[in-house]
């Protein structure tokens, strides 16, 4: 009897299965967005119950005359045409814009400047103590600081005083509730708060220009403010791009510290969108009107925002 012998075949690279690559490269790219999603899922939920679905109820809330307790009757684009044609609402917007000088403009020049002369002086522990004093605002919640600032404007204020001691008192007043001097006032709570984190902002964008660049400026013979013109300014365009987009937001949405100063007064001269809805919203009970104030809102920081956004991506 002749014994049969059985042999088991180890599988080898010709009998395994292929794949083609452009399927493996398929598999592997799903893989990766697969994995990516899931590590954004857990805040895009939060952001969609917290943002997104907030901001849709307040849409379908201004196609409606509601006072946020009855049933409401629907007014179509009514809220909207009203926001566009009552004077006292269009002046709260026109305020707003008005604050863009305080909040944006002169915020990002000084932060400018003095970031600059940081640079410049380059004393040692000078940069880190005025870092530490710039920033000291943006650690006080901007309604403590609104008070605090009402106590310096009043009329025994700091403010007062201080014009007093140098010969002129006869411009003194209460800033906060001058009709003229109101919105001023306002601005220059915004211009205090605004100045700490541009500068500081800007100085790290400062300490990322290479050094030798400065020198062979210096070398060429240009001063401190050519230097600052033609090497620190060009060189900051990101910097001042996320200045100008902050400050401009906090202007045009500002609320808390003009509704801890003045709640919009004195009469309507410092009313500006947020305070003005809150009133709406919640005082007068019209919950409607409110909200399609916050949507135009919401669309004029956009229309604002998104050229100035592409201005400075611009190389």
């Amino acid at each position: 009897m002749t014994a049969t012998t059985h042999r088991t075949q180890s599988p080898t690279a010709a009998t395994m299965p292929r794949h083609p690559a452009g399927r493996v490269e398929r598999i592997t790219r799903a893989r990766r967005a697969l994995t990516g999603w899931l590590f954004v899922l857990p805040a895009a939920l939060v952001y969609g119950v917290f943002v997104l679905r907030p901001l849709l109820t307040t849409i379908w809330y201004s196609f409606y005359n509601w006072d946020g307790i009855s049933v409401g009757s629907w007014v179509g684009l009514d809220n909207y045409g009203r926001v566009l044609t009552d004077p006292q609402l269009l002046s709260s917007i026109g305020h707003a814009f008005f604050l863009i000088l305080f909040f944006t403009v002169f915020p990002v020049i000084g932060g400018l400047l003095v970031a600059a002369l940081l640079q410049e002086i380059r004393i040692r522990g000078l940069g880190t103590a005025a870092r530490t004093l710039l920033f000291l605002p943006q650690i006080i919640p901007g309604a403590a600081a609104a008070v605090a600032w009402v106590w310096m404007f009043s009329s025994n204020g700091t403010v007062n005083q201080a014009l007093s001691a140098i010969g002129l008192e006869s411009i003194t007043r209460s800033w906060l509730g001058d009709f003229d001097w109101a919105l001023p006032a306002v601005g220059i709570i915004g211009t205090w708060l605004g100045l700490g984190f541009c500068t500081i902002l800007l100085i790290s964008g400062i300490g990322k220009i290479d050094t030798s660049i400065y020198e062979a400026a210096r070398i060429d013979g240009a001063g401190f403010f050519h230097t600052f013109r033609y090497v620190t300014v060009p060189a900051l365009r990101a910097e001042i791009g996320v200045c100008v987009t902050v400050t401009v937001i906090a202007a045009l949405a500002s609320f808390d510290i003009v509704f801890m100063s003045t709640q919009g007064g004195p009469g309507y001269s410092t009313t500006v969108p947020g305070v003005q809805i809150y009133q709406l919203g919640f005082t007068e009970s019209r919950v409607g009107l409110a909200s399609a104030l916050a949507v135009v809102l919401t669309a004029l920081i956009l229309v604002v925002i998104v050229p100035l956004q592409r201005i400075f991506r611009e190389k």
